[in-house]
């Protein structure tokens, strides 16, 4: 069912200075920031060649990471990310074996422009999966 992992995305309380940490230390290409108002978000990815890292952090305190924020203030691990071929079908057969989808259920459009999902950490070992379709 899930296809190549996407990206990988960190919570972090100061978007600019961590960009910058990945840029100076790492020597990573890093995006233009995206400011994403429905999910709370404002985010930028580093470029790994096979794979992305996405940092982002909280707009307000009314962000669905902001809670993740206040446990976590130096910032941390947030979620992992996986593609999917067909999210309708993929969110279907996770739901017959009991997995839970976040939120209303409804696919929300992500970063790149395509519809996301999440699911519940408590059915994924403590972790929170985006699948995103491709």
């Amino acid at each position: 069912m899930i296809g190549r992992l996407n990206h990988v995305a960190i919570a972090v309380p100061d978007l600019a200075a961590a960009s910058e940490r990945y840029r100076t230390l790492l020597g990573a290409s890093v995006s233009s920031p995206q400011t994403l108002p429905e999910h709370g978000v404002r985010l930028v990815f580093v470029d790994t060649g096979n794979s992305k890292i996405e940092l982002m952090e909280p707009l307000d305190e009314t962000s669905p990471i902001a809670a993740f924020m206040a446990r976590t203030p130096a910032g941390g691990l947030h979620h992992v990310c996986f593609e999917v071929a067909d999210l309708a079908s993929a969110a279907a057969k996770l739901a017959a074996v009991g997995a839970r989808v976040l939120g209303d259920g409804n696919p929300r459009i992500g970063a790149h422009g395509n519809p996301v999902l999440f699911l519940h950490p408590k059915d994924f070992d403590g972790a929170l999966i985006e699948l995103e379709q491709i």
